[in-house]
């Protein structure tokens, strides 16, 4: 089941979509199983369609579930969705290197911290 939290700064598209995507990549939804239709989704946490159907969108972008016309989302083959996720961590990785090095991080003490070591 999908919580919303109206204490949570993210957006809630952003909420439904993370949440959807932990349980796919922890196995609590499997590959073939299908989700909420987007009105039933938006009538259970009160909320406008148009935002599950941005949080499905982003999903399926994603490579985390698959919609057929007329028949609704699925969930995708797992690996799909760790590759998607993985290339998305990675990214916002690379954004946080290039900002601590702009405030005057060196590659050492990166590389400590990636290493394990104490920083």
């Amino acid at each position: 089941m999908i919580q919303i939290s109206y204490q949570d700064p993210r957006p809630i598209y952003e909420q439904v979509r993370d949440a959807y995507r932990q349980q796919i990549l922890a196995g609590v939804l499997v590959p073939g199983e299908q989700l909420p239709s987007v009105r039933e989704l938006s009538s259970r946490l009160a909320v406008n369609p148009n935002t599950i159907q941005r949080a499905y969108r982003e999903l399926e972008q994603e490579g985390c579930i698959s919609s057929v016309r007329g028949k609704g989302s699925f969930v995708a083959d797992g690996a799909g969705a760790a590759e998607a996720r993985r290339h998305e961590l990675l990214r916002q990785f690379d954004q946080l290197v290039q900002e601590l090095e702009s405030l005057g991080v060196t590659p050492e003490e990166l590389g400590r911290r990636v290493g394990g070591g104490e920083g």
